[in-house]
């Protein structure tokens, strides 16, 4: 069974953020291309160009990577770059809205906030006590997961008694497997 895609990425953001390196990738290949000699004017093309490319396919990426997925028996947390963090079905208790600081990369935005979706984790489910998540996209501490809606779809109220009846759903479709 493939993923299913619980809390995708705010791709508005993402898209805005692919603006500037599209821009310099135009400007670089253009110097690239307007060098009729391999001077520096042409090597600082080229490497304009490369650097752009590469973040515009970081960029792209993360526009198609969730936040939040479901695979059979783990929920999935996209908090980190590398593969999700897959912490088992069971573990997971509820979700709901919390409110938190939104990180946002400038000065001027240092005290908003933002709607941040929160994952409670069972306590017997130690080892998901503490784990490690870039901080601009989330937290995750003492048994719950806060994830910053800055980087995901609008946080609503439907979309968390979505999450929670899926969780329930699922939930119970797993022990009655395991009771067989």
């Amino acid at each position: 069974m493939p993923r299913e895609i619980w809390v995708a990425s705010n791709r508005r953001v993402l898209g805005v953020a692919l603006v500037p390196p599209a821009g310099l990738l135009i400007v670089g290949f253009g110097m690239y291309l307007a060098s009729n000699t391999r001077d520096w004017q042409s090597t600082a093309g080229l490497v304009m160009s490369v650097v752009s490319a590469v973040g515009i396919g970081f960029l792209i990426r993360e526009l198609f990577r969730p936040r939040v997925a479901y695979r059979p028996g783990h929920v999935e947390f996209y908090l980190r770059g590398g593969a999700p963090l897959a912490v088992p079905l069971e573990s997971v208790e509820a979700f709901f809205l919390g409110q938190g600081e939104a990180l946002l990369p400038a000065k001027v935005h240092l005290q908003m906030e933002t709607v941040t979706l929160v994952a409670r984790l069972s306590r017997r489910a130690q080892e998901w006590s503490h784990v490690e998540v870039n901080p601009v996209l989330g937290r995750w501490c003492d048994g719950y997961v806060t994830i910053r809606g800055t980087w995901c779809e609008p946080l609503t109220v439907e979309l968390v008694e979505r999450l929670n009846r899926r969780l329930y759903e699922l939930g119970r479709e797993h022990r009655a497997g395991n009771s067989k």
